[in-house]
């Protein structure tokens, strides 16, 4: 059984599709451990009636982001993660931290990447003009939203569209994705090497598996 630690710092509604993905489809992993930075995320309360380990990991009492890194580090190690999942946490970690789980660490990131990395993605998409959105899949490297994507989900941007209404509709092709790539990595079929995503052996492309 693979071991899956998830790092968040809200309400987790990607980590509970991925809590539910759990009971179904994926056979062979297990959520053992949540992280928040934040002591009142809703995403805690998620992982404890899961069965996975809730762990709030405070950051003022850190004198330094490396130390905070480092201290994150040693507790996750306890459980022998085979995949770290970033769900929603909203802190740029370490170099030193990226590295020690370099090609077993995946984000979701609000945008079809390369296109908007970084913040306020729904509001740069709609003052653009743009006729859609979506979300990607990515391996993290140390550049920020700049991993190789693994998979992306497209949706129409409409013109009466305000934020709230595309995130929601981001979001729920989020809850459908995320749980499929933590599926295809338990399962073996996914990987990371010489800075591409790789799925049953073959190399995607720059927007992932979607465009192949």
């Amino acid at each position: 059984m693979k071991s899956v630690v998830v790092l968040i710092s809200g309400n987790g509604t990607n980590l509970q599709a991925i809590l539910d993905a759990c009971d179904s489809s994926i056979k062979d992993g297990k959520v053992t451990a949540v992280f928040s930075n934040k002591a009142t995320a809703y995403g805690l309360e998620r992982a404890k009636k899961a069965g996975a380990e809730p762990v709030f990991l405070d950051a003022k009492a850190f004198d330094t982001r490396d130390a905070y890194d480092r201290e994150l580090m040693r507790q996750m190690d306890e459980f022998n993660p085979d995949l770290v999942v970033l769900a929603g946490f909203m802190r740029i970690l370490s170099g030193e931290f990226v590295r020690h789980y370099k090609g077993r660490m995946i984000n979701i990131h609000p945008s079809l990447l390369p296109k908007y990395p970084g913040l306020n993605t729904y509001q740069r998409a709609i003052l653009a003009g743009d006729e859609e959105h979506g979300t990607s899949v990515h391996f993290v490297t140390e550049q920020l939203d700049g991993g190789p994507v693994i998979l992306q989900a497209k949706v129409p941007i409409f013109d009466e569209d305000t934020v709230e209404v595309l995130t929601e509709r981001v979001q729920a092709q989020e809850h459908r994705i995320y749980p499929l790539v933590v599926q295809w990595f338990v399962e073996g079929r996914l990987d990371m090497k010489d800075g591409k995503a790789y799925l049953d052996g073959k190399a995607l492309g720059i927007h992932g598996h979607a465009y192949e």
